[in-house]
């Protein structure tokens, strides 16, 4: 117990990894997505660039869970599966680039993902074509390169759905049937490449307990006439922990 505690280095390093983790599951159980975007930029700069993505997938395997049913009922399977499909290409690049990264560059590329996306969600930038099979796949692959490599998967299937014409709730489902098949995934193939550090998974399970709790909360939240004033306190959280991850404030 004691290793597992350690790997966060720091009693400090575990607060903010405990309330970046409690926040995103509220985000996620609204939602339905933004937590890799507020786990990632803090976990970035406590932990080594793998061990950030490990514990960022352990943390997450729990927490949507209790809202699965709902979503497997509303989503639509076909456009999961070719989102899947372009990540099953795309997720080992990225493994591959994230295990030669190191810590410090990866801190800054991290956060200025995340604030470079966070610039698109809040102008509204989305995308205004068909959504066609070539496009859905192509979507799952950079979501899949980006997961690999950063940990953060759902921005580019987020300005994808913003441009159709479905319900919000359909919307929602569709990101956490994604994210979760993503998770299994990347917890597969860190598995398969020897890159799992068990310390991590073990840290990244016990707090996806408080993550569950969070998830379930943010579902009960859940209002699509409240959508614009939730999305705004997301986008604060999101905006902070990218502050708080640049390696600036390290040393």
């Amino acid at each position: 117990m004691h290793e597992v505690l350690a790997a966060a280095g720091s009693d400090t390093g575990l607060i903010w990894l405990l309330a970046s983790v409690i926040v995103a599951g509220l985000v996620r159980g609204f939602a339905g997505f933004g937590s890799a975007m507020i786990i990632m930029p803090v976990a970035a700069s406590v932990l080594t660039p793998v061990q950030a993505v490990i514990f960022l997938t352990a943390a997450e395997l729990l927490g949507p869970l209790p809202n699965l049913p709902s979503a497997l009922r509303i989503g639509t399977k076909r456009d999961i599966g070719l989102l899947l499909a372009g990540v099953v290409v795309a997720l080992p690049l990225g493994l591959w680039l994230l295990s030669v990264m190191p810590p410090e560059p990866f801190g800054w590329v991290v956060s200025g993902i995340v604030m470079a996306l966070l610039a698109l969600l809040i102008t509204g930038w989305r995308y205004g074509g068909a959504l066609n099979r070539p496009l859905v796949v192509g979507t799952g692959a950079l979501g899949g390169f980006m997961t690999g490599f950063a940990g953060i998967a759902g921005p580019p299937v987020i300005m994808l759905y913003m441009a159709s014409k479905l319900p919000i709730a359909v919307i929602r489902a569709n990101f956490l049937l994604y994210l979760v098949g993503i998770d299994l995934l990347l917890f597969a193939m860190l598995w398969i490449g020897d890159l799992l550090v068990w310390q991590i998974v073990a840290l990244g399970l016990m707090m996806g307990i408080p993550n569950v709790l969070a998830n379930m909360i943010g579902a009960r939240l859940f209002d699509p006439q409240a959508e614009r004033v939730f999305r705004t306190v997301a986008y604060i959280v999101i905006a902070l922990s990218a502050i708080i991850g640049l390696p600036l404030w390290k040393g």
